[in-house]
């Protein structure tokens, strides 16, 4: 119903925000990271919005980007996971770390959320594994990566190296750790745990 809504931010706190467009008020439930990004009360933003319906609650949620919208969108299709639990996510870790824990099967990161335990994060891993693609990953960290059109060799290593620099390290660090550990038997999960191994050791 609502792409997204702009106008004056009127309130915020840690689970929501007021937002003033056209003489309306708009409560949107929110992450931490988006309250945090938001700006200051009294100024102007633009909020990424999603209208969750149920026979017993109609409620808004939105976020300071696309991305965290989308990562929402994805974390309330799977099953037993509702929008609480998908912010919850959200408050705790980035798009990009999400799509990065889903794809290498790291349970640890998920479960950092408020909520989510290990069997929620197995589920999590499980239904979406196959719809965070590389193309979702590199376009979360703006990497202008030729990444799945070569196939192949060349393929891995590149979405391996993209997936290293959304933890921070540099294209060169990335790089240099990747060729340190690859060979052509190994799919992209074993490829990014090898490397951040060797990232790892002093």
């Amino acid at each position: 119903m609502f792409a997204y809504i702009r106008g004056r931010l009127d309130y915020k706190n840690n689970d929501f925000l007021i937002v003033e467009s056209n003489g309306v008020g708009y409560r949107i439930f929110t992450s931490l990271s988006t309250i945090a990004g938001i700006g200051e009360v009294g100024g102007e933003v633009k909020v990424y919005t999603y209208l969750y319906v149920r026979e017993d609650n109609i409620s808004l949620y939105g976020f300071v980007n696309q991305e965290e919208l989308n990562v929402f969108e994805l974390l309330i299709s799977v099953s037993g996971v509702g929008p609480k639990a998908a912010i919850s996510v959200l408050s705790a870790i980035s798009p990009s770390r999400f799509s990065l824990a889903v794809i290498t099967d790291d349970i640890k990161t998920l479960t950092k959320a408020q909520g989510i335990g290990k069997k929620i994060a197995q589920r999590i891993i499980l239904e979406l594994k196959d719809k965070i693609n590389k193309e979702q990953l590199t376009s979360n960290i703006g990497i202008e990566a030729d990444i799945g059109t070569s196939g192949g060799d060349d393929s891995k290593v590149s979405e391996a190296i993209s997936a290293l620099m959304v933890l921070g390290y540099t294209p060169a660090e990335a790089n240099k750790a990747v060729s340190a550990v690859y060979t052509e038997d190994m799919d992209i999960e074993t490829i990014i745990k090898n490397a951040l191994k060797g990232l790892a050791r002093p």
